[in-house]
């Protein structure tokens, strides 16, 4: 069922971009990018409160809500360089899963089949599997790999009698077929669960995880390296699913299932921005904000800023694709001159 605006809160777009409705095709006709909110927490098993996630995601920023961000690391504006629309949320109700991921699939299928990106606000972690299984659904079942910034695998079988939960959505996307086990990266790993027979099924499937403490050993920058390789062999986009609770919980503290020693804010924004630069990515969801539990909105800014990093990114490899030129991240963003390049945006 398709809405207008949000299911809970006020009636605005991600940062005033203009809606549309995802179930009419002519209303988003040419879209790069196309927002819808995913306003669920039926599948939460600690502290619930996501279903407020897409509200506070799209409203949280000091600046106006004007439809405009230019980057000042990229010189690039992914809210204007990129055709963006939002399309409110998708009607979810927390008391019936079963529904409302099917529902979600739907949305998240009609976005892709009209070749614009769904960037998908949660909610909680249920939605990755209606996320991706809704891209995998129109580009191929085992035709995308995923990289998944979380603090837990999420690849429980039956929890709490159900198939359907946060702690599950990355088994039932394998076990489905819409996408392959040695191309499901994930990074951010820690803490004291899954047990050993989870893991040992995810031994089986070839999954890669990055655990932070190889993380801390290698260097982020290293890993991501390594798993971008992996997951551009064979496949023909990328997802990209952002547990927020992958950054420590004093960088993000309004989420259901905080785990200290996670990432920093700063490594979180660093590498959605390169994946989007660096990868073609065809579908997106940020996940896990639980407004309830924050304190001074700061988890609500990061994930605001998730979205922004990752629009930025993909507006510059664009940019960049068509001028044949190539952007360093690591390099200095001003010299100092003028005519440099960093300042003139190539």
């Amino acid at each position: 069922m398709a809405r207008y605006g949000p299911q809970f809160g006020p009636d605005i777009t991600f940062l005033g971009v203009d809606r549309c409705d995802w179930a009419d095709p002519g209303s988003y006709a040419g879209a790069d990018v196309v927002i819808l909110g995913a306003p669920f927490d039926g599948g939460t098993s600690h502290r619930a409160g996501t279903r407020f996630g897409p509200q506070y995601i799209r409203q949280t920023c000091y600046l106006p809500h004007d439809g405009s961000r230019p980057s000042l690391a990229m010189r690039v504006d992914g809210l204007q360089d990129l055709s963006v629309y939002d399309a409110g949320d998708v009607e979810m109700f927390s008391g019936d899963a079963a529904r409302s991921v099917r529902d979600l699939q739907a949305a998240v299928y009609a976005v892709t089949s009209q070749g614009a990106i769904p960037l998908v606000l949660g909610g909680d972690h249920t939605i990755a599997w209606p996320d991706a299984a809704g891209v995998a659904q129109h580009l191929g079942q085992g035709r995308i790999s995923m990289i998944h910034f979380d603090a837990h695998a999420d690849t429980g079988n039956i929890e709490f009698g159900s198939l359907i939960g946060h702690g599950q959505p990355m088994r039932r996307l394998i076990e489905s077929g819409a996408l392959r086990g040695d191309r499901f990266l994930q990074l951010g790993l820690r803490g004291y669960w899954p047990p050993p027979e989870t893991l040992d099924w995810m031994a089986e499937q070839r999954m890669r995880s990055y655990e932070m403490s190889e993380i801390g050993a290698r260097g982020l920058d290293e890993c991501l390296t390594e798993a971008f390789g992996i997951a551009l062999d064979d496949c023909d986009g990328v997802f990209l699913s952002v547990d927020i609770d992958v950054c420590d919980p004093g960088h993000a503290p309004g989420t259901g299932t905080p785990e200290p020693g996670g990432l920093t804010a700063r490594q979180l924004l660093d590498s959605v921005r390169r994946i989007g630069y660096e990868l073609p990515v065809v579908g997106m969801d940020v996940v896990e904000v639980s407004p309830p539990y924050d304190h001074a909105e700061i988890t609500s800014f990061l994930a605001n800023r998730v979205v922004l990093e990752a629009l930025t990114g993909i507006a510059r490899r664009r940019r960049d694709a068509a001028d044949g030129t190539t952007w360093d991240p690591r390099r200095p963003l001003l010299d100092g001159r003028p005519d440099s390049p960093t300042r003139a945006g190539g």
